[in-house]
């Protein structure tokens, strides 16, 4: 694709400075490529001379014209030009490179690094059903992590599961205190097939909520049960591993609707169990990175001091407060932070400690590990964590905790670490008020607002699995209206594509800072900023091209194989040679694309890249027809642009973790 056209004209324009200039690579300025306002000045502009003007004492002018001649010429460059402006325009030989992109993609780039990257995502406290916030969650990184390793990076991905926590404690809290129900209760329950676990553990959570503020002092059961789980080998404990192991798995089938899958599931309680925590522990106190408070109200706690011009904490009462967040608590128990420091320590392989492993499930054939305290249950385990560089995919809201994460790793002197250490965060999903209303749904404290806001603590909010059913089903109709022929089981799947590709485009579109009103009609609409009319648009193309094989017997490898014995004259400069090559240009940024999300964390560009495509190509076969072109050569250059156009685009939803269906 684009990039490594790119990096041979840097080379090549590096070694002109050089050339003419006497300019060490060193002491080059970067290497700036710039998309020129019109394609009669050229593919790639390179303003460099601007950058060297002042050193070398000369007008912009004079040093692109001296630059191109000491460049001269470059492979698939049919024409490089100084421009009376300063720039330096180059013209790609149009033919040459599409009938390379047409080619089968070559390896990953030996430029990209073979060291691991971890990517952390979903991390769904294992207490109820999932919700729409988590599918954004688990939407950004994934999509993430089909980026990464489209560029070639090895990614190691990993699901968090909380399974120590408050809200595991809560339910727990619920079905002995509420519903006065053993451990063999909670699996009846549990076992019934009548019954959606998940779900009826979302309501027992509000619940418990309720009964909490009822009554303050019932927070003390709560403490006592999160006590007991972290301290485990006790019926508590028990009941506790019990619901979040049955959660956890109907997580991972709401997860694998979505095209959403992971190499490890790390569970905290073996963080705990396997005392990494005590091992982290000893060489904070070690480098005096946290210290036992012994005034105060956080007398009895051992706190990390904040930096100067770190981290604020968000829920401080006061000054003091602010300056030391608390580890450990005056009762012994480990914060949340505690536990994440020590996990984040594993990460990077820092910790000197590593957990047993076992097969959790099989998924598609290959099998999805979990962690474990007790030895020798698996063979053939992969070597998970010691990653060089590591992304944790969680809310904004969560901003405090991970920068307490990069100053632990950078007290210890792991800087380089602390470096590499990034939070990918993003806002909330609301729902927009119509969604909220057909799904049954609409809080009265949002009235007036522009959003109906959500919230899994109060029982309030759509269930990700009811929003993604009820996609299925208006999917489903309009595939019906489109296509009645089609078996019921073929509109099934395709509504399902559909459906997916409605959610997940839908969380990527917007800027991860921006809150999400989330609204169905928008979303699966098949005009405007849609996934359904990205993929509309690929099904399109692909129908053009099985109906030029149906009617002339030219398939699309066909198409490409005739390539290289046909004249190039459809794709020279004019309106109708500009508009093809155009489009095949833009195709062919993907790459580019990929690497500008990656680099900005900023999933909406590869979006906004794949939407505008679909556009240009939609407006492309309106002005240039394929099937009613009479010239052949023309008809078939066409095609050939369809061909690629069609691949590209398909990445581009592959990579969002959409697919394009056989039909719409």
């Amino acid at each position: 694709m684009i990039l490594p056209v790119h990096a041979l004209i840097r080379a090549r324009i590096q070694e002109g400075l050089t050339r003419a200039f006497g300019l060490a690579p060193a002491g080059q300025p970067a290497i700036v490529l710039e998309t020129p306002p019109r394609r009669a000045f050229g593919d790639v502009a390179v303003p460099v001379a601007f950058e060297l003007a002042r050193r070398l004492k000369k007008a912009p002018r004079v040093l692109a014209q001296e630059l191109q001649a000491a460049v001269g010429s470059i492979d698939g460059v049919t024409r490089v030009d100084a421009a009376p402006n300063g720039y330096l325009n180059l013209f790609l030989d149009r033919a040459a490179h599409l009938r390379t992109w047409l080619r089968p993609a070559p390896a990953p780039s030996a430029s990209i690094s073979t060291d691991k990257v971890i990517v952390e995502h979903t991390a769904i406290n294992p207490n109820k059903a999932a919700h729409i916030g988590h599918l954004r969650n688990a939407t950004l990184g994934d999509t993430l992590v089909r980026l990464l390793r489209f560029q070639g990076h090895p990614v190691e991905v990993q699901n968090y599961i909380d399974d120590t926590g408050v809200q595991v404690a809560d339910v727990v809290v619920g079905f002995t205190e509420l519903e006065g129900r053993s451990l063999d209760a909670v699996r009846a329950i549990a076992n019934d097939p009548a019954v959606r676990f998940d779900y009826y553990c979302w309501d027992l959570y509000a619940r418990v909520t309720e009964w909490y503020e009822a009554d303050k002092a019932r927070l003390d059961v709560r403490a006592r049960a999160l006590h007991a789980i972290e301290e485990g080998g006790n019926a508590i404990a028990d009941m506790g591993a019990f619901i979040a192991d049955r959660i956890v798995r109907m997580h991972l089938r709401t997860m694998a609707r979505m095209n959403v899958d992971y190499d490890l599931l790390t569970w905290e309680g073996d963080i705990l169990r396997l005392h990494f925590w005590a091992t982290a522990f000893d060489d904070l106190k070690a480098r005096n990175a946290v210290f036992l408070q012994t005034e105060g109200k956080l007398k009895g706690c051992w706190v990390m001091p904040i930096e100067d011009g770190g981290p604020a904490d968000p829920d401080a009462a006061d000054d003091a407060e602010q300056r030391e967040k608390v580890i450990v608590r005056s009762n012994g128990t480990v914060t949340y932070v505690g536990k994440d420091i020590a996990n984040q320590f594993w990460k990077f392989g820092l910790l000197g400690r590593d957990f047993y492993y076992r097969v959790f499930e099989k998924r598609d054939g290959h099998p999805l590990w979990a962690t474990t305290s007790e030895p020798g249950q698996a063979q053939g385990v992969p070597k998970f964590g010691r990653a060089r560089a590591v992304y944790n995919v969680i809310d904004s809201r969560q901003s405090y905790l991970q920068q307490l994460l990069k100053q632990a790793l950078a007290t210890m002197g792991f800087t380089e670490q602390a470096e590499r250490s990034t939070h990918f965060s993003y806002d909330m999903v609301a729902l927009s008020h119509a969604t909220a209303r057909a799904l049954g749904y609409e809080d009265a404290e949002s009235q007036g607002r522009a959003f109906v806001e959500v919230s899994g603590r109060k029982g309030l909010g759509v269930k990700a699995d009811d929003l993604l059913d009820r996609l299925v089903e208006t999917a489903e109709r309009e595939v019906a209206s489109r296509n009645p022929e089609t078996p019921a089981a073929d509109r099934r799947r395709t509504a399902e594509i559909i459906a997916v590709a409605a959610v997940r485009y839908f969380l990527i579109k917007f800027t991860r800072g921006k809150v999400i009103a989330f609204d169905i009609d928008e979303a699966l609409s098949f005009e405007g900023e849609t996934g359904p009319y990205l993929q509309y648009a690929a099904v399109r193309a692909g129908n053009i091209l099985a109906k030029l094989e149906e009617r002339d017997g030219v398939s699309a490898s066909a198409v490409v194989a005739r390539l290289s014995a046909l004249p190039a004259d459809a794709l020279g400069a004019g309106d109708d040679g500009d508009e093809l090559w155009g489009i095949v240009l833009e195709a062919a940024r993907l790459d580019e694309i990929a690497d500008v999300s990656v680099r900005s964390l900023e999933l909406s560009v590869l979006a906004k890249y794949a939407f505008g495509l679909a556009q240009a190509f939609n407006a492309f076969y309106h002005r240039q027809p394929i099937l009613k072109e009479e010239r052949e050569d023309v008809r078939l250059w066409r095609a050939a642009a369809v061909v690629y156009v069609r691949a590209q685009l398909a990445k581009a939803l592959e990579l969002m973790g959409c697919e394009v269906p056989a039909r719409m």
